[in-house]
């Protein structure tokens, strides 16, 4: 399925991504404004190591990217990423209000 240029595999491992509340924190506090990794670690009761393989699954799935700025690795949004994942969920609201309005023309026919 191609829905808004998407692979399978690219919307598989978005949502994948966003299915783990401390990722879906992590992509929340970078949107914004970038965040080093390091910063970023003080924020969770688990060890950087932890917190940079979930940076790393949402490197994967396109949500975030990474840049190093001296010593540091900065983490920041990638809002276009957002924005497909946006119009695919729309997408899928759409089809599902087009099934409602012809399920409504059915249940409203005389005939």
């Amino acid at each position: 399925m191609v829905v808004c240029e998407l692979t399978d595999a690219e919307v598989d491992a978005m949502f994948r991504a966003l299915a783990d509340a401390t990722r879906r924190d992590i992509v929340t506090r970078v949107m914004n404004e970038g965040i080093s990794v390091s910063r970023l670690a003080t924020s969770y009761e688990m060890s950087f190591a932890a917190v940079q393989k979930h940076v790393a699954v949402l490197q994967s799935a396109g949500l975030v990217s990474k840049e190093r700025n001296g010593r540091e690795q900065i983490v920041r949004g990638n809002l276009s990423s957002i924005h497909r994942i946006q119009h695919l969920l729309s997408h899928f609201e759409e089809v599902w209000k087009q099934r409602a309005l012809r399920m409504g023309d059915v249940l409203n026919d005389d005939d």
